[in-house]
């Protein structure tokens, strides 16, 4: 066989062309996956819109239920896989390297190449809601869930279910070839001790090496359900929804880690440099790190209490369950201690850390409930468990990203957003965070049932409620959009010390080497 022909070269001339040239900067990786993560949080975000707005009456008055359960599936797969994931790395390339003072990552081509596998990927998660537009014969949009439970995956006759299936399998590829070449990168273009390896860098090798291990299963579990519509198996099927839900949740646990681990580090590297101080307890920082990337694999049967495994079972995993939120409460102290007696500047980033913080407490708070089985048997099918997961998600990563977006944007644009609009844009997103979240944990203490399209008339002012805090989320990222789209046109320059960060206490190695 000729050398050309390998594999290996195969796969680098494919990244090459995708890349349009041999090597691509850690920064354009970096602007790549986050004008993709946009994208896809607005397209996600027009899903909760509509859900929300399905919800202003008891009683569905403008699509049917099948419509409704299509708008809460997409949503889901969309901001997890499309959106959170691809902003996560985007924030690792553009500031990693720099601050372990690397060239850059260790295989742009095969970055390259994994960012544009994400691009069939969201048109295969999406193939349903856009056949459907289309009115493509035979294609509906998918109603199953994002937790894709047999046997309705199985047995459901739309193709789109077998696209989103195959979406899945590309975004376990190409996340995991992200995740393989950020660890890498860390380990191999490092140019400063382990001991001197900032908070976000840490967090960033952590969630990529726990990516690297827990989107292989993913693959296989998609397989397996894949090899049963098309080839009639029962490798899951009607018989295997708790051996489906077992390898789900074993790769679906680590991933809310894989997702919050990157925004604990981002929150890390902003409160110091806004409140004039070093990060207090740096290593227990990064031990907690390491503990929370081992210790969340052990946790994912406490999705399942409600299945009938016995009490020495969920005991276990009660135990394993509380014991990950040892590190994250540590995690806690490290930013409460380092804002106290500082000297803080409340800039947009800060605000964004801030509320993001807030947001950690009662997000954990009402996590840590659940993992008693009795509470958890409770309201584990509850608007509960849909209040809790988004105050982690929505306020706690959403509002760190934020963070972090505002933080890095001269670093990868080279110009400045306007300070008084990203202000605004943080307030309206806090607040309309706050009330819809808010409004469902109260609907959630009094058990009502989620992923369901009508309700009883009494809960229907809590429901409006949290809708009116959806418009107003809505309206904070048309004041982000207007800030983006007014700095592309008109934006300052940005200086190479834009936070006034130099002389500081924290370093500043990523702006030094821009």
């Amino acid at each position: 066989m000729r050398r050309s022909s390998t594999p290996r070269r195969a796969i680098r001339s494919v990244g090459t062309v995708l890349a349009g040239r041999s090597g691509v900067d850690h920064r354009r990786l970096g602007r790549w996956h986050l004008a993709f993560a946009l994208a896809m949080g607005l397209w996600g975000g027009l899903d909760a819109l509509l859900l929300r707005t399905a919800l202003l009456t008891p009683r569905l008055a403008r699509w049917p239920a099948e419509t409704y359960n299509a708008f809460f599936t997409t949503h889901g797969l969309t901001m997890l896989f499309l959106f959170a994931l691809p902003a996560i790395w985007g924030f690792a390339y553009a500031a990693v390297p720099p601050l372990i003072a690397a060239d850059g990552v260790a295989s742009p081509t095969l970055g390259a190449l994994a960012f544009w596998l994400q691009i069939p990927a969201a048109l295969s998660l999406r193939a349903g809601a856009v056949g459907g537009v289309l009115g493509v014969a035979g294609f509906e949009p998918v109603a199953i869930g994002w937790t894709l439970y047999p046997p309705l995956s199985v047995r459901s006759p739309n193709p789109a279910i077998d696209a989103v299936l195959v979406g899945l399998l590309l975004v376990a590829v190409g996340t995991a070839l992200t995740a393989a070449n950020l660890v890498v990168t860390i380990r191999r273009n490092r140019e400063v001790r382990w001991l001197d390896v900032d908070t976000f860098t840490w967090t960033v090798v952590t969630a990529a090496a726990m990516a690297v291990v827990a989107f292989p299963v993913l693959a296989a579990a998609v397989a397996l359900l894949l090899a049963d519509r098309a080839l009639e198996t029962v490798l899951i099927g009607d018989g295997g929804l708790l051996g489906w839900q077992h390898l789900f949740w074993f790769f679906a646990h680590p991933l809310v880690y894989v997702l919050v681990l990157p925004p604990m580090g981002i929150v890390s590297h902003v409160l110091p440099r806004f409140a004039g101080r070093r990060l207090f307890g740096r290593r227990s920082s990064v031990y907690s790190t390491l503990a929370i990337g081992v210790v969340s694999f052990t946790v994912w049967a406490h999705h399942m209490f409600v299945t009938g495994m016995s009490p020495a079972v969920r005991t276990v995993f009660m135990l394993t369950t509380l014991a990950v939120a040892l590190p994250s409460s540590a995690k806690l102290c490290t930013w409460l201690v380092t804002l106290w007696g500082g000297s803080i500047r409340y800039t947009a980033p800060m605000l964004a850390a801030l509320a993001a913080v807030g947001f950690f407490v009662v997000g954990g708070v009402t996590g840590v409930f659940l993992a008693a089985p009795p509470i958890n048997i409770r309201y584990t099918g509850t608007y509960y468990v849909v209040a809790h997961f988004h105050l982690l998600l929505a306020g706690f990563v959403g509002l760190a990203l934020l963070a972090g977006a505002y933080y890095w944007y001269p670093l990868l644009t080279g110009r400045r957003l306007e300070p008084g609009l990203a202000r605004l844009h943080v307030w309206l997103t806090v607040v309309g965070i706050a009330v819809t979240f808010g409004a469902l944990l109260l609907v959630g203490l009094a058990a009502l049932p989620r992923r369901v399209a009508t309700y009883p008339a009494r809960y229907a002012p809590l429901h409006q409620l949290a809708t009116v805090g959806t418009y107003v989320i809505v309206a904070g990222q048309a004041a982000f959009l207007w800030n983006l789209g007014r700095s592309v046109r008109t934006g300052e320059p940005a200086s190479a010390d834009p936070w006034d960060l130099e002389g500081g206490p924290s370093h500043t190695r990523e702006w030094r080497r821009r």
